[in-house]
């Protein structure tokens, strides 16, 4: 099945003269059944004949069934095939091929559904997703958690399933990024079949995008998700009945604990091969006005049959009308009275349930005078939590790590491998490994956040100050998740609706200290500020805060004209955090974090190390010297002019170059750099004392050093990001200025520091 993922072909690709056997046609609605009425199923032989005259070269005429077609190319490209000949080496088949056995094997080789997820933010798409996949997507309490495509498979019943999780959106009217990328999915990849994940406990707003993909025409099973709390509260919902009345199958589930996921799937094959008595293609009521005004726009696009092959007609002209302000508010009016309608015949709400049950600590959370200060107590205690519960683990492992290297001193001979193994990559590597412990508490604590919903109300409490800076209070979410890593809270800015709120988040999340910048406050706070080490680490979090919050009040003056974006955020219900979730999350993060040791952060220890054990121009035992004239050496003191008024020597220029890749390699280059000729002693206390007897670092210039390497020039990865998302130019921008801006923060640090320490 593999195979034949990646090496998809189509009936538009066939060469004249050749033939092949059809495994599966795409498509929706009339255009699909019209096909099918013409004998382009699965395991029928075709031919293809001859194209139309040049220059046009369309339609293509094909022959079937003993007859010919001619078909037009937008539409050859919905029919997949395979090559007789690949399915006689695929089954080594000996003999002669019946034209039946053909057929049989091509309909087994199309056994591959299409399957994308869609639903509101939070209805819990990726949970389901993980759980029906086996993968370990992230998760969160509140929207905006998916921000691109996932994709993975799994079989069942004989079919290869291939399940695609979409951003969440609330609709499809292209008011946002999310919802134009969920749009352009849906039409142009044409999923075989859509799960609409719907909430439960929030049914009347979930069913809206329920309409839209009804006015489509695809193939729809809705997962009444989160079964569980509409059962606790006592309701009556007979949602089989609403299936039936609306045309779509609905299965309740309870994606969390995997409840109802395998009835789910066994439904989509169910209604992939078309054996659901009950699925069918309604027509919602929208007025008489209204109704006679997409029938006429219906009447046009008949002449565009490229455009009504790919799109519903009657979906083409709801889009067209709702272009007109006029109609689009009836629009949306007529489709919320449907769905009240059916509901009112269908649920029953119970008298004694609690309303707003599940909210009860918006009371003191985001209380007008306990709100602030609480988030700030929060803030404070994840930090405190990250040296405190950490330092334990810490100590094991820079044990281990030094038994190593300890072993390996006394295993091997001297020589340029035994340097490379002991002070490269043990010095390198290790020196940030050290630090995994503390990187894993800190998305602990992210992770308890997210899926408990304070992360949204963290959003609620900061919007009137965002909302001064210019900014929406939904940018505070990308903002928080770039705690954990800036990358996908780039990736995260997607959600918002306006470009300009899109583009300036981007470029102030760089100054969120991500979990990379974490192994060098970790390696620095307890040299040089013993006492009040969570404090210190606190003021470096919230200097880059304010320094977003300056930055983001510049561009607004400069960059950007001001735009009121009404706030519009969901505030999900308190639910306690799953241990499967906060674990996922974890464990990803981890993985992650390794990988980077493997690769990235391997890779610049081993270059750092080569730059400075080479060439080797002095005598044996002098390695100060050594490394000093040594190929990083040089590329060191040709920078330090930059960076002397900043108090900082080479060496620290070296780090500075090299973690520009990535801000871990930062503290792997002073591993490599610090600790040459260190010994037998402990890897981190030589690190450490090494940093005590350098004449460069005080706890001033160490403190000036924390901040720049905070600010300075975002890891390729984030710029990259920002690149995908806003394109070179802003990509370019990001590194110049915040380069820029850590040298100024730093310098005035150093100097006017100095005039009272």
């Amino acid at each position: 099945m593999e195979d034949q993922q990646n090496t998809i072909r189509y009936l538009s690709d066939l060469p004249i003269g050749e033939t092949a056997v059809i495994t599966k046609v795409k498509g929706y609605g009339a255009f699909r059944k019209r096909i099918n009425e013409m004998g382009f199923i699965a395991g029928t032989q075709v031919k293809a004949i001859k194209k139309a005259p040049f220059p046009f070269r369309d339609p293509i005429e094909y022959e079937l069934m003993g007859y010919r077609v001619s078909l037009r190319i937008s539409e050859a490209r919905m029919i997949e095939i395979v090559d007789e000949d690949d399915i006689v080496e695929t089954h080594a088949y000996k003999g002669t091929f019946l034209s039946d056995e053909i057929s049989r094997i091509a309909k087994e080789k199309g056994k591959t559904i299409q399957v994308a997820l869609v639903g509101n933010p939070n209805s819990g798409k990726t949970t389901l997703f993980n759980f029906a996949t086996g993968k370990q997507e992230r998760v969160g309490n509140y929207g905006g958690v998916t921000v691109d495509v996932k994709t993975a498979h799994f079989t069942q019943n004989g079919y290869r399933i291939d399940l695609s999780d979409l951003p969440g959106t609330y609709s499809l009217s292209e008011y946002s990024p999310e919802e134009l990328f969920v749009r352009k999915h849906l039409t142009e990849t044409m999923p075989d079949v859509v799960i609409n994940v719907v909430d439960a406990s929030n049914l009347e707003r979930n069913l809206f995008l329920t309409t839209q993909l009804i006015d489509m025409n695809i193939k729809v099973v809705i997962a009444l998700n989160m079964y569980d709390e509409l059962s606790k509260k006592g309701d009556q919902f007979d949602y089989e009945y609403l299936g039936k009345m609306i045309g779509i199958p609905i299965i309740p589930t309870i994606a969390s604990k995997g409840k109802g996921i395998n009835e789910l799937i066994d439904k989509v094959i169910e209604l992939y091969e078309d054996k659901d008595e009950f699925y069918r293609h309604i027509h919602i009521n929208y007025g008489e006005d209204i109704n006679r005004e997409i029938d006429r726009i219906k009447v046009k696009l008949k002449a565009d049959p490229a455009l009504t092959d790919q799109y519903h007609s009657r979906y083409l002209a709801l889009q067209w009308l709702e272009n007109d302000k006029h109609f689009a508010e009836r629009i949306t009016d007529a489709k919320y009275a449907f769905i009240r309608g059916a509901l009112k015949e269908t649920y029953h709400s119970s008298p004694q349930k609690n309303k707003m049950k599940g909210y009860g600590l918006d009371n003191v959370l985001i209380n007008k005078w306990l709100g602030i200060p609480l988030f700030l107590i929060f803030m404070w205690l994840m930090f405190q939590l990250t040296f405190s519960l950490g330092s334990y683990p810490v100590e094991w492992i820079e044990s281990g790590v030094n038994a190593l290297n300890v072993g390996i001193k006394h295993v091997m001979p001297e020589g340029i491998l035994r340097d490379l193994l002991t002070d490269g990559i043990i010095g390198g590597v290790g020196s940030v490994i050290v630090f995994f412990p503390n990187i894993l508490i800190l998305f602990f604590c992210i992770s308890l956040m997210e899926d408990t919903g304070y992360m949204a109300r963290a959003a609620f409490i900061m919007d009137k100050m965002m909302h001064k800076i210019g900014l929406h209070g939904k940018s505070f979410i990308p903002m928080l998740m770039g705690f954990g890593c800036n990358v996908p809270a780039i990736m995260a800015t997607r959600t918002l609706e306006s470009r300009k709120d899109r583009l300036l988040t981007q470029l102030i999340i760089p100054f969120m200290s991500c979990s990379a910048r974490l192994p060098l406050y970790v390696l620095f706070i307890p040299v040089f500020f013993v006492r009040k080490q969570g404090v210190v680490l606190f003021s470096i979090y919230i200097t880059g805060i304010l320094i977003a919050i300056l930055t983001a009040l510049l561009f607004n003056k400069i960059l950007f004209k001001k735009q009121d974006i009404p706030f519009v955020m969901e505030l999900p219900p308190y639910r306690w955090p799953t241990l499967r979730n906060i674990s996922t999350y974890t464990w990803g993060k981890s993985v992650q974090y390794l990988q980077k040791m493997g690769t990235i952060i391997l890779v610049a220890s081993i270059l750092i190390w080569a730059l400075g054990y080479f060439p080797r121009e002095t005598q044996a035992g002098d390695e100060a010297s050594q490394l000093e004239h040594s190929y990083i050496g040089r590329l060191g003191h040709a920078v330090e002019p930059v960076i002397k008024p900043l108090g900082y020597d080479w060496k620290v220029g070296v780090s500075i170059l090299t973690g520009m890749a990535a801000k871990e390699v930062v503290v792997s280059s002073m591993g490599v750099l610090y600790q040459t000729g260190s010994g037998d002693k402990e890897l981190s206390a030589t690190l450490r004392s090494k940093l005590q007897e350098a004449h460069t670092f005080t706890p001033l210039t160490a403190y000036s050093f924390m901040i720049f390497i905070l600010i300075y020039f975002p890891c390729v990865a984030a710029l990259a990001a920002i690149y995908r998302e806003s394109g070179l130019k802003w990509a370019l921008f990001s590194a110049f200025y915040t380069t820029a801006c850590a040298w100024l923060v730093a310098f005035g640090i150093y100097r006017i520091g100095g005039l009272f320490l």
